[in-house]
């Protein structure tokens, strides 16, 4: 035979289990908080990468798409014949007026912001804003590389801040050449505000530098003319000589480099306090500038979290579910155990009571038939001296056409007392019909349920109640619908009901002025409803949900079991209708019994 592990030791052996896993699950945690945060950063500074990627891409391209349109436009002007007039020419006027108009209006038709034309020395001789406040014409440019590289017959380009407009542009310069000879120079200037303004608010920080690292785009105006390399004095000369941040105020950005992994990262001081950025960059040969994009890691320090407290959780509640399994399969053991103990003696009780409740069962059935079976049987107690009057005023009335009809018979008046033979006849009738209908009241039923007539179950009650009205001297108003459907239930029941409401009702009313009681019967959909009301004290709402109790009664001390309406309330309840009372309008009490139509029975049955 197998031995058996007492309960107390399964417990203290999932015990150490649970401990062991809270061990494993500390474990875990520690390194998930060291390997795993640095792993979860790395993957999700890969993911931001690409999209950072995806971002300087697209900014790179929307910059180097908006300076392309004008790249190869001062060539075409250079060949114009105005322009290589007017650079053999300058002082000439009209030149010089054709020129400026000339100027301004293809200025209007490319959207440039300024195109003029200087001779060899650098003065601008015309210029697109000539009739503007800050005007080119008479300015001196001979300092701007773009100047002096077109000077020397090639095309140039150049960044700068405007020394007369004081505006940032993009310039592009080409040689007016005559006869093979350069003899002028072109610019154009390119306004690159807009592209700027549409990379702020948005969730990169774009910023553009220049070869000696100072940003003179970006979507964040505090870092504008910033440097993001060490201004060294060469730095300085190389820019000061080309003036191209005229008056501007240069500055180093107060940043600090760093790495995770392959990924560059920058830390920038600012007025909200420092912030690490992860950069990506892109080099513009053709401009020579330094696209960066810088993407806010306190982003992605918040997604490594929020995944590794997510893991932490889910690890946690995975060591809290095995821990339960655990406690609760060990528990489950020892329950079986107690219950293989307590089968037999569970089944040994329940052989016993068995007997027992087969007992008390039979015992309960038949005082429930005997409490109906008392309930009517109180009712024709109740009824009885009515009763009494009933038969006594028939018999009287027998006695005295018998008598009449032996006098008649001494006269010789046959026909006469044949007429009170007949009389008595119909008075013996009534009171045998009377007595039958008690008879059935009074017989415990045992009827099958099938269809009924509403109109002749009426009849038959009020035959019972009609004595019962007059000693209450109440008036029995009856309004029957004309061709009421049968209903499913049992006649002698459905009386009892209807017997036990009318007695009610005239208990009610007896005493009162008015002493009318309604009773009517009406089709309802699938259904039909009496309804049984009178003008008595009615049902307070108190005990409204009372009324229906058994031995629940608001008559006096002898006067009622308090069994008639309970048993009512059951019977209708048995034939699968619904007993219930409200407040009548006007006062008085309504009984309302909905009882279902026997066709309707049969086909739902069917």
């Amino acid at each position: 035979m197998t031995a058996t592990v007492p309960p107390a030791r399964r417990l203290a052996a999932a015990r150490r289990m649970i401990m062991a896993l809270v061990l494993v699950l500390v474990a875990a945690s520690l390194a998930l908080l060291t390997v795993g945060n640095r792993f979860l950063t790395r993957n999700v500074m890969e993911e931001a990468s690409l999209q950072a990627n995806s971002a300087l891409r697209l900014a790179t391209s929307a910059l180097a798409g908006h300076l392309s349109r004008y790249e190869t436009l001062p060539a075409l002007i250079a060949d114009h014949d105005d322009m290589k007039e007017l650079v053999l020419d300058p002082s000439n006027p009209a030149l010089r007026q054709a020129a400026n108009v000339y100027l301004k209006d293809i200025n209007a038709l490319l959207e440039s912001s300024d195109i003029y034309v200087m001779t060899m020395d650098g003065n601008t001789v015309a210029a697109s804003n000539f009739d503007g406040a800050a005007s080119f014409v008479g300015e001196n440019f001979i300092y701007r590389p773009y100047f002096y590289e077109a000077a020397a017959g090639m095309q140039a380009r150049f960044y700068a801040l405007g020394t007369t407009s004081a505006k940032r542009g993009y310039y592009f310069s080409s040689p007016i050449r005559v006869n093979g000879a350069v003899r002028g120079v072109i610019a154009f200037k390119v306004d690159i505000e807009d592209i700027e303004t549409s990379w702020r608010g948005g969730e990169y920080k774009i910023l553009v530098h220049d070869p000696e690292g100072i940003i003179f785009m970006t979507g964040n105006p505090e870092w504008l003319y910033a440097s993001v390399l060490p201004l060294t004095p060469e730095r300085l000369e190389r820019t000061t000589a080309s003036r191209r941040y005229s008056d501007a105020t240069l500055r180093e950005l107060p940043i600090g480099a760093g790495r995770i992994s392959e990924h560059t990262l920058m830390t920038v001081d600012q007025a909200g306090g420092a912030r690490e950025y992860l950069v990506l960059e892109q080099y513009m040969p053709d401009a020579d500038w330094t696209v960066k994009v810088l993407f806010d890691t306190g982003n992605i320090h918040a997604q490594a979290r929020t995944m590794l407290v997510a893991i932490l959780l889910f690890l946690c509640l995975f060591v809290l579910g095995l821990a339960v399994v655990i406690q609760r399969r060990a528990r489950l053991q020892e329950r079986m155990h107690m219950q293989i103990e307590a089968q037999a003696e569970l089944e040994r009780r329940v052989e016993e009571r068995t007997s027992d409740l087969a007992r008390v069962n039979l015992q309960l059935r038949q005082t429930q038939a005997d409490l109906i079976q008392a309930g009517k049987l109180a009712g024709l107690g109740q009824m009885s001296a009515a009763l009494s009057h009933e038969f006594n005023q028939p018999l009287a009335a027998a006695k005295t056409y018998a008598d009449s009809a032996t006098m008649l018979i001494d006269r010789d008046r046959i026909s006469e007392a044949r007429d009170n033979l007949g009389r008595i006849s119909n008075l013996i009738d009534r009171m045998a019909s009377i007595s039958r209908h008690l008879r059935n009241f009074a017989r415990k039923p045992n009827e099958k349920l099938g269809a009924i007539a509403i109109e002749d179950v009426v009849e038959e009650t009020l035959e019972i109640v009609s004595a019962r009205l007059g000693t209450a001297d109440a008036t029995l108003i009856i309004d029957l619908q004309p061709a009421l459907p049968s209903v499913r239930g049992g006649p002698v029941r459905l009386q009892q009901v209807l017997v036990n409401i009318l007695t009610n009702a005239c208990d009610a009313v007896e005493g009162l002025d008015d002493r009318k009681i309604e009773l009517s019967a009406r089709k309802a959909s699938g259904s039909v409803v009496i309804e049984i009301g009178d003008r008595g004290p009615g049902v307070p709402p108190a005990i409204m949900q009372r009324i229906f109790d058994p031995f629940f009664t608001t008559k006096g001390v002898g006067k009622g079991l308090g069994l008639g309406l309970s048993i009512s309330y059951n019977i209708i309840k048995d034939f699968g209708g619904s007993l219930t009372v409200g407040q009548r309008d006007g006062g008085g009490a309504l009984f309302r019994i909905e009882l279902l139509e026997a066709e309707a029975m049969n086909e739902a049955a069917e």
